[in-house]
């Protein structure tokens, strides 16, 4: 689905992201791993628009997307999340769904006034697809909470809940598990796997938890320095004195310290 070709991105002297080639398959969950530093969130960051590269391509479906900006890569179904999430805090978890759909009626001043009837069945149409979906991700008891009162992973969820508003056909996660309980991180888990299982999404995921990575991703990508060090199985990936080195740079002494 996605092809990164020789990504360069350069802040000055310093090569944040130096010459990455990847690819991300169709219906996969992705892992992106790597020590801080690696280059990891630069490269989604360049991949969803919201960074143009130095140099190199990104395709997605064979098409050229390198530099286009997010709203139109929304369009085109990739999204992305955030280390921290963007909610809207004053406004409810239910309105924090419905705002997601572009195009709607209800946007326009003519509209507004000589087709109220438009913008109202819509609105009921929005409010019915997010009700399904607080429902899909066991957090319906939290439809009429304001955004800003939920914690850390319910703010995470409904980051995910997001992308089941439009028709995703890929999204990039960045560190979904940060700042999460284990309890709330494996609901998280299980939300990514049946979307992915039921509903054909694909994931990359950045994260740092790697009980999280091998839960869900196959293949795992590791990165480091800028540029992508392994491909494989968590196993593989483990195993891979490169990457070993690269997190602790001390050789094969210590392989569980990359989990």
């Amino acid at each position: 689905m996605i092809v990164v070709e020789d990504i360069h991105k350069h802040f000055g002297g310093f090569h944040a992201v130096d010459g990455a080639s990847l690819t991300i398959r169709d219906g996969s969950i992705t892992g992106l791993i790597g020590p801080n530093g690696a280059g990891k969130t630069t490269l989604f960051n360049v991949i969803a628009g919201l960074l143009p590269p130095t140099s190199g391509r990104v395709t997605m479906g064979g098409e050229d997307i390198t530099g286009l900006p997010p709203h139109e890569l929304f369009h085109k179904g990739l999204l992305r999340t955030f280390q921290i999430a963007h909610e809207f805090h004053s406004m409810t978890v239910r309105e924090n769904l419905m705002m997601v759909p572009g195009n709607q009626s209800g946007e326009t001043l003519w509209n507004t006034w000589f087709h109220r009837g438009r913008i109202a069945s819509e609105e009921a149409e929005l409010r019915r697809k997010a009700d399904e979906v607080l429902e899909f991700l066991t957090i319906s008891h939290l439809a009429d909470e304001k955004a800003g009162n939920l914690s850390g992973g319910q703010k995470k969820l409904l980051e995910l809940g997001r992308t089941m508003m439009v028709d995703a056909k890929i999204v990039f996660l960045d560190e979904v598990g940060a700042g999460v309980n284990r309890t709330l991180l494996m609901t998280i888990a299980d939300a990514i796997l049946r979307l992915n299982k039921e509903r054909g999404y694909t994931f990359v995921v950045i994260e740092h938890d790697m009980d999280f990575i091998g839960k869900l991703c196959d293949p795992v990508i590791c990165m480091a320095e800028g540029k992508v060090l392994a491909e494989g199985t968590l196993d593989e990936i483990k195993a891979n004195e490169q990457v070993i080195e690269a997190y602790l740079g001390t050789g094969l002494k210590n392989k569980d310290a990359v989990a």
